[in-house]
């Protein structure tokens, strides 16, 4: 079997300590280019992981090389630019989370796929944990009945990315830890269940930690940075989505507020059963022979691998191994959603989808 050309465009943070061990992990693949617009990121990446050529325009490497594939791990303002250029030329793309900066690019990038036939897959690696996976078995099975209600979140006490840079920057980033966390869990929650359509949100979002200097030494690839530059985005958004089954599903996201601790967590009500999961641990509340039962499921320990995980399935789906469990239409909707909690944000008003 011959190996897929990979190209990867971004070369910070993301890309070297998530992307490039993902895609090395797999023997079908070759590296075969690294475009980064900091030339010395992109010549660095290069070097520690054997990249042969590098670019400073992607437009550029993705004309010039025969690429199968290609990885994009740039500020999220570049992530449906960039997919479109790629699908129109034919190249499958996976794509760092978020989607698009909002529903109109969202749906430009469902439409090229759709129109070139290649595979659109963006990051959505809290489906593939082993808990994650369990769980979503265990639901599909009926064992938890109807769900009909939940809560998730991701919250930190001093957690701010990038603080003053593009994380920060609302024309870059898109929004704060909304679009940046909110992503990961309010898709893990749809999905576990069933992915009801979305039907109307009600939110706030606030700004209250811009100005601090504290960050918290337990988050490796947090990292702050001096007081200044721009810092025009949420740092905590809270809310309430309904779907059109009738479920619903609170939220709340914050890159610092005065919590003991960072909790990420995702709470599901079903009519058989319940479940919590916290920072990964997984419990399940039900009855049986008419006893209330908490259960408790044990997972081997084999290290966070879910990022991995997902760069396979999207190889796996790339050959056709498989079917893609993340469409490009479950992106349009998450980034509708996020959109209209902005929305409803800054109207003060409940916002229909």
């Amino acid at each position: 079997m011959s190996k897929l050309k990979i190209g990867v465009i971004g070369t910070g943070n993301i890309f070297r300590h998530i992307h490039a061990p993902g895609w090395l992990s797999l023997p079908e693949v070759e590296l075969v280019a690294a475009c980064d617009s900091n030339r010395e990121l992109a010549e660095a990446a290069a070097k520690d992981f054997g990249i042969p050529r590098i670019y400073t325009d992607y437009r550029e490497m993705l004309e010039r090389e025969e690429l199968d594939a290609v990885g994009i791990s740039t500020p999220n303002l570049f992530h449906s630019e960039i997919s479109i250029f790629a699908l129109n030329r034919g190249i499958h793309v996976f794509c760092e989370k978020p989607d698009a900066i909002n529903p109109a690019e969202a749906r430009k990038m469902a439409e090229a796929a759709r129109q070139s036939g290649k595979v659109l897959m963006v990051m959505r690696n809290n489906r593939f944990t082993q808990a994650s996976q369990f769980l979503k078995r265990y639901i599909d099975s009926g064992a938890m009945g109807d769900i009909y209600t939940g809560r998730t979140g991701w919250i930190r006490r001093r957690g701010i990315p990038g603080r003053g840079g593009w994380f920060t920057t609302k024309a870059l980033s898109g929004g704060g830890p909304l679009i940046d966390l909110g992503v990961h869990m309010i898709d893990l929650a749809i999905w576990l269940m069933g992915n009801p359509k979305p039907m109307s949100v009600s939110a706030s979002t606030y700004t209250k930690f811009a100005g601090t200097t504290i960050s918290d030494p337990n988050l490796k690839q947090v990292t702050g940075r001096p007081v200044g530059g721009t810092f025009d985005v949420e740092d905590l958004a809270s809310g309430f989505i309904r779907f059109q089954n009738g479920a619903t599903l609170q939220i709340e996201f914050s890159w610092a507020s005065n919590i003991e601790h960072e909790s990420k967590f995702l709470e599901l009500r079903g009519t058989l059963a319940g479940c919590s999961m916290q920072n990964d641990d997984l419990k399940l509340f039900t009855e049986i022979e008419q006893v209330l039962c908490d259960i408790t499921p044990r997972f081997p320990k084999t290290g966070d691998q879910a990022h991995h995980l997902n760069i396979r399935h999207f190889i796996d789906c790339v050959f056709g191994r498989t079917e893609p469990i993340i469409t490009p239409e479950y992106g349009v909707d998450m980034i509708e959603i996020l959109s209209a909690i902005y929305e409803s944000a800054e109207t003060q008003t409940e916002v229909r989808l």
